[in-house]
Protein backbone atom coordinates (compact mmCIF):
# COMPACT_ATOMS: atom_id res chain seq x y z
CA UNK A 1 0.00 0.00 0.00
CA UNK A 2 1.53 3.32 -0.85
CA UNK A 3 0.94 6.02 1.41
CA UNK A 4 -1.01 8.93 -0.13
CA UNK A 5 1.24 11.94 0.25
CA UNK A 6 3.96 9.69 -1.30
CA UNK A 7 1.58 8.95 -3.94
CA UNK A 8 0.81 12.96 -4.36
CA UNK A 9 4.65 13.56 -5.07
CA UNK A 10 4.64 10.59 -7.17
CA UNK A 11 1.64 11.79 -9.66
CA UNK A 12 3.56 15.09 -9.55
CA UNK A 13 7.11 14.16 -10.41
CA UNK A 14 5.36 12.05 -13.55
CA UNK A 15 3.42 15.21 -14.89
CA UNK A 16 6.20 17.58 -14.37
CA UNK A 17 8.53 15.07 -16.12
CA UNK A 18 6.45 14.46 -19.13
CA UNK A 19 5.65 18.27 -19.33
CA UNK A 20 8.95 19.15 -19.44
CA UNK A 21 9.39 17.17 -22.58
CA UNK A 22 6.05 18.06 -24.43
CA UNK A 23 6.42 20.51 -26.86
CA UNK A 24 4.74 23.90 -26.56
CA UNK A 25 4.20 25.83 -29.45
CA UNK A 26 4.22 29.49 -28.03
CA UNK A 27 7.71 29.27 -26.84
CA UNK A 28 9.83 27.11 -29.03
CA UNK A 29 8.04 29.18 -32.13
CA UNK A 30 11.27 29.71 -34.07
CA UNK A 31 10.92 31.31 -37.82
CA UNK A 32 11.79 28.47 -40.07
CA UNK A 33 14.24 29.41 -42.78
CA UNK A 34 12.85 29.09 -46.62
CA UNK A 35 13.58 25.77 -48.16
CA UNK A 36 16.31 25.32 -50.69
CA UNK A 37 14.68 25.03 -54.18
CA UNK A 38 16.66 22.89 -56.72
CA UNK A 39 15.81 23.17 -60.55
CA UNK A 40 17.07 20.11 -62.18
CA UNK A 41 17.67 19.77 -66.12
CA UNK A 42 18.36 17.39 -68.90
CA UNK A 43 22.19 16.78 -69.18
CA UNK A 44 24.77 18.00 -69.20
CA UNK A 45 23.02 19.22 -65.48
CA UNK A 46 25.27 17.70 -63.07
CA UNK A 47 22.55 15.73 -61.87
CA UNK A 48 21.62 13.92 -64.89
CA UNK A 49 22.56 9.77 -63.88
CA UNK A 50 21.08 8.89 -67.37
CA UNK A 51 18.24 8.12 -69.39
CA UNK A 52 16.04 5.42 -69.85
CA UNK A 53 13.39 4.37 -73.03
CA UNK A 54 10.82 4.28 -73.43
CA UNK A 55 10.77 3.63 -69.22
CA UNK A 56 8.06 1.50 -69.34
CA UNK A 57 6.28 0.28 -67.52
CA UNK A 58 7.27 2.69 -64.74
CA UNK A 59 6.05 1.56 -61.51
CA UNK A 60 9.18 1.35 -59.03
CA UNK A 61 9.73 -2.31 -58.82
CA UNK A 62 10.75 -2.38 -62.28
CA UNK A 63 12.09 0.96 -62.26
CA UNK A 64 14.04 -0.18 -59.48
CA UNK A 65 15.77 -2.92 -61.43
CA UNK A 66 16.59 -0.43 -64.76
CA UNK A 67 18.37 1.84 -62.31
CA UNK A 68 20.29 -0.47 -61.03
CA UNK A 69 21.35 -1.92 -64.27
CA UNK A 70 22.18 1.83 -65.23
CA UNK A 71 24.21 2.99 -62.31
CA UNK A 72 26.29 -0.65 -63.44
CA UNK A 73 27.44 1.03 -67.01
CA UNK A 74 30.57 3.29 -67.00
CA UNK A 75 30.00 6.70 -67.45
CA UNK A 76 28.95 7.73 -71.14
CA UNK A 77 27.89 3.73 -71.61
CA UNK A 78 24.39 2.40 -72.84
CA UNK A 79 22.95 -0.92 -73.13
CA UNK A 80 19.48 -3.48 -73.15
CA UNK A 81 18.10 -4.38 -70.23
CA UNK A 82 14.20 -5.45 -69.81
CA UNK A 83 13.40 -3.87 -73.34
CA UNK A 84 14.52 -0.70 -72.34
CA UNK A 85 17.31 1.20 -73.95
CA UNK A 86 19.59 2.69 -70.71
CA UNK A 87 22.02 5.09 -71.26
CA UNK A 88 24.37 6.39 -68.14
CA UNK A 89 25.70 10.12 -68.49
CA UNK A 90 29.19 10.83 -68.41
CA UNK A 91 28.87 12.80 -64.75
CA UNK A 92 30.94 10.98 -62.03
CA UNK A 93 29.39 10.44 -58.45
CA UNK A 94 31.53 7.92 -57.36
CA UNK A 95 30.41 5.23 -55.75
CA UNK A 96 26.36 5.01 -56.33
CA UNK A 97 24.00 3.23 -53.91
CA UNK A 98 21.51 0.47 -55.47
CA UNK A 99 17.96 1.37 -55.62
CA UNK A 100 15.16 0.10 -53.83
CA UNK A 101 11.65 0.25 -54.43
CA UNK A 102 10.97 0.02 -50.81
CA UNK A 103 9.50 3.20 -49.66
CA UNK A 104 9.76 4.72 -53.30
CA UNK A 105 7.30 7.46 -53.45
CA UNK A 106 5.29 8.41 -56.68
CA UNK A 107 3.55 11.63 -58.05
CA UNK A 108 2.67 14.06 -60.64
CA UNK A 109 3.99 17.83 -60.94
CA UNK A 110 7.07 19.28 -61.92
CA UNK A 111 7.83 20.65 -58.19
CA UNK A 112 8.37 18.12 -55.39
CA UNK A 113 8.97 19.15 -51.68
CA UNK A 114 11.90 16.79 -50.30
CA UNK A 115 10.89 18.17 -46.55
CA UNK A 116 6.97 17.42 -46.70
CA UNK A 117 7.50 13.68 -48.26
CA UNK A 118 10.13 13.07 -45.25
CA UNK A 119 12.66 10.15 -46.08
CA UNK A 120 16.05 10.10 -47.51
CA UNK A 121 16.11 9.88 -51.16
CA UNK A 122 18.93 8.95 -53.81
CA UNK A 123 16.94 8.80 -57.37
CA UNK A 124 14.55 10.79 -59.00
CA UNK A 125 12.81 9.11 -62.05
CA UNK A 126 10.95 11.12 -64.57
CA UNK A 127 8.61 9.88 -67.06
CA UNK A 128 7.67 11.39 -70.35
CA UNK A 129 4.45 11.16 -72.49
CA UNK A 130 3.91 7.05 -71.94
CA UNK A 131 6.35 5.38 -74.65
CA UNK A 132 6.92 8.84 -76.51
CA UNK A 133 10.03 10.23 -74.75
CA UNK A 134 12.98 9.73 -73.27
CA UNK A 135 13.00 8.87 -69.26
CA UNK A 136 15.42 10.66 -66.80
CA UNK A 137 16.86 9.54 -63.77
CA UNK A 138 18.90 11.97 -61.49
CA UNK A 139 21.01 11.76 -58.36
CA UNK A 140 19.51 13.38 -56.07
CA UNK A 141 21.53 12.45 -52.56
CA UNK A 142 22.08 15.24 -50.58
CA UNK A 143 19.32 17.43 -51.30
CA UNK A 144 16.60 19.10 -49.51
CA UNK A 145 14.33 21.36 -49.78
CA UNK A 146 12.19 21.72 -52.97
CA UNK A 147 13.40 20.17 -56.22
CA UNK A 148 11.64 21.27 -59.86
CA UNK A 149 11.99 19.33 -62.50
CA UNK A 150 11.22 19.80 -66.13
CA UNK A 151 7.70 20.19 -67.52
CA UNK A 152 8.21 18.45 -71.15
CA UNK A 153 10.92 15.94 -71.46
CA UNK A 154 13.54 16.16 -73.95
CA UNK A 155 11.30 15.15 -77.31
CA UNK A 156 9.18 18.05 -75.82
CA UNK A 157 6.23 15.60 -74.48
CA UNK A 158 4.55 16.39 -71.17
CA UNK A 159 5.62 14.85 -67.80
CA UNK A 160 3.64 12.22 -66.82
CA UNK A 161 4.94 11.27 -63.32
CA UNK A 162 7.84 11.06 -60.87
CA UNK A 163 9.24 8.32 -58.50
CA UNK A 164 11.86 8.94 -55.93
CA UNK A 165 14.20 6.13 -54.93
CA UNK A 166 16.42 5.58 -52.03
CA UNK A 167 18.53 3.18 -50.88
CA UNK A 168 16.58 2.49 -47.21
CA UNK A 169 13.41 4.44 -47.98
CA UNK A 170 12.06 6.31 -45.01
CA UNK A 171 14.13 7.95 -42.43
CA UNK A 172 14.06 6.60 -38.65
CA UNK A 173 12.65 8.45 -36.05
CA UNK A 174 14.80 11.63 -35.26
CA UNK A 175 15.28 10.35 -31.29
CA UNK A 176 12.05 12.22 -29.70
CA UNK A 177 10.64 8.84 -28.74
CA UNK A 178 13.89 6.91 -27.40
CA UNK A 179 14.01 10.39 -25.17
CA UNK A 180 11.15 10.20 -23.99
CA UNK A 181 11.01 6.64 -22.97
CA UNK A 182 14.07 7.18 -21.03
CA UNK A 183 12.66 10.22 -18.96
CA UNK A 184 9.55 7.88 -17.99
CA UNK A 185 12.44 5.02 -17.22
CA UNK A 186 14.04 7.37 -15.31
CA UNK A 187 11.09 8.75 -13.16
CA UNK A 188 10.11 5.51 -12.67
CA UNK A 189 13.45 4.73 -10.99
CA UNK A 190 13.45 7.10 -8.91
CA UNK A 191 9.57 6.69 -8.07
CA UNK A 192 10.95 3.11 -7.02
CA UNK A 193 13.74 4.51 -5.12
CA UNK A 194 11.34 6.94 -3.34
CA UNK A 195 8.54 4.52 -2.72
CA UNK A 196 11.03 1.75 -0.89
CA UNK A 197 12.67 4.07 1.05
Amino acid sequence: MIPTNKLALLCAAFCAAMLAFSHNANALRVPMPSSPTTTLGFFPDSHVVGTITPGAPADPADVATYINFMIGLAPGGSGSFGGQTITRSTNLFGSLPTASAVGAVSGTGTTIDLNAIGGTFTYLFAKYDGQNDVSQVWNISGLTGVITIPADGPLGYGLSGWILFGPTGQVPDGGTTVMLLGAALGVLGMARRYLLS
